[in-house]
């Protein structure tokens, strides 16, 4: 498997994360596409500067060479149990680059932040990410919350199942 690199996002990635988060990626996700490159530049200002308040962990998945490929993130680190979400463009899906860099995200949430409780939510339908949450199943423990049908106000019907996964002791 390849090695990827992880870094804080950087707005430079701004026409890349707006091109590849198109509606495959958010199939089954509660967010639509972006409708414009300046919605996009919007949002992902709000995740650099809530990152810049310790709010959030907003990172940039990166190829060897540098090429943006999706982006992990870690919501509200003010709670007791933040947020996980990741995506990977869809031409380096299967490839592992989602577990790399949710353990990555995961690892510094723990080590910068001591968060050993964290929120995993997927539609049941994603085969996925349900496959990328078994891959942490050794280093966490995984509850399964009651999945929920849910329509989203662009009107997508999603059954989405959330996890709290808690690192395991020892």
């Amino acid at each position: 498997m390849a090695e990827i690199k992880i870094e804080p996002f950087d707005i430079k990635y701004l026409s890349d994360y707006y091109n590849e988060f198109d509606a495959e990626i958010t199939k089954y996700q509660w967010p639509d596409p972006f409708e414009s490159i300046d919605d996009a530049k919007e949002l992902l200002q709000e995740f650099i500067d809530e990152m810049g308040r310790d709010e959030t962990i907003f990172l940039s998945v990166l190829s060897e060479t540098g090429e943006f490929m999706g982006s992990v993130e870690v919501h509200g680190l003010d709670e007791d149990c933040p947020e996980l979400g990741v995506w990977i463009k869809k031409s380096e899906w299967g490839k592992g680059y989602a577990y790399q860099a949710l353990k990555a995200a995961l690892d510094i949430a723990m080590s910068k932040y001591g968060k050993t409780e964290f929120f995993y939510e997927a539609d049941t339908r994603n085969v996925g990410s349900r496959k990328l949450l078994d891959k942490f199943k050794d280093e966490y423990d995984i509850e399964a919350q009651a999945a929920e049908a849910l329509t989203t106000d662009s009107g997508k019907e999603l059954e989405l199942q959330g996890f709290i996964l808690t690192l395991k002791e020892g």
